[in-house]
């Protein structure tokens, strides 16, 4: 992947001078340009096209929501990610299909979550490219070598159950946070939230037990108690108790009860 072209657009100056800053240690965004209202931005994103751009949604005027529209209908229309310091726009950007979301001021760890996400993003749309080409490939092919070729492209592959979340969106303190489900260690229950482990941090999300398990995918995450559902991916160590239950050991070194009722979870370890 090569550099990625970005264009800032904030009408103020020392917002857009701080991100253009944290933005600098990312050593693949390429800042191609800096826009201080939205009709610039219009401008600078037809004549630029950027692959990115960070678009402060409450600008006098022109804001970034019609920044966006005016960009339907572009043969190409860049990822956004959304800034602004106004929490309340949270909904309306993600129907506007922005990328990621971030409040002013713009934290680090966010901002590294962000460009992590747009990263992912440019590499499907790289993908979707090269598939295109791939297909202009086969249909110049003689019949022989195209049906051949088209047989091997037609097996079967391992790819996410669409049924089932791949990320969970999670609320906190004004801003929202994109947790990949590959990543969740254990998830267990506190009431009408859920506690979502993830390495050394715990997310709290307003669900419960029985909704956030229709999201997940059973072949991977499995309850062991009635407050409890397991990663089944991240289980290091199984250790049998005299009283029938078991304990789990995660790779993170958590250590989980395993309740007699869930015993048959068990029986995947072995």
């Amino acid at each position: 992947m090569g550099k990625i072209r970005t264009i800032l657009v904030d009408d103020e100056p020392l917002a857009l001078r701080g991100l253009k800053i944290r933005l600098e240690k990312f050593d693949d965004i390429e800042i191609i340009g800096t826009c201080s209202n939205g009709r610039e931005a219009v401008k600078s994103i037809k004549e630029m096209k950027p692959d990115l751009v960070f678009l402060d949604i409450q600008m006098p005027g022109f804001d970034g929501f019609s920044v966006l529209r005016s960009l339907v209908g572009e043969a190409e229309i860049p990822l956004v990610v959304f800034v602004t310091a106004y929490d309340q726009y949270a909904l309306d950007a993600f129907e506007a299909h922005a990328l990621d979301y971030l409040l002013k001021p713009v934290e680090e760890d966010r901002l590294a979550e962000a460009i992590t996400r747009v990263r992912e993003a440019i590499s499907q749309r790289m993908a979707i490219e090269q598939n295109a080409k791939l297909v202009e490939l086969i249909e110049g092919m003689d019949e022989p070598s195209k049906e051949a070729l088209t047989a091997i492209l037609e097996q079967p592959v391992e790819s996410h159950d669409d049924r089932f979340d791949p990320h969970l969106r999670i609320k906190d303190r004004g801003h929202i946070t994109i947790v990949s489900v590959s990543d969740v260690e254990y998830i267990d229950a506190a009431g009408d939230y859920m506690c979502i482990h993830v390495g050394e941090k715990t997310h709290i999300l307003r669900e419960t037990m029985k909704t956030m398990e229709k999201r997940l995918d059973p072949k991977i995450f499995q309850r062991i108690h009635r407050s409890t559902i397991v990663n089944l991916d991240k289980v290091r160590e199984v250790k049998p108790h005299s009283n029938g239950e078991c304990f789990l050991t995660l790779e993170g070194g958590t250590e989980l009860k395993v309740s007699r009722s869930y015993k048959d979870v068990v029986g995947r370890f072995l």
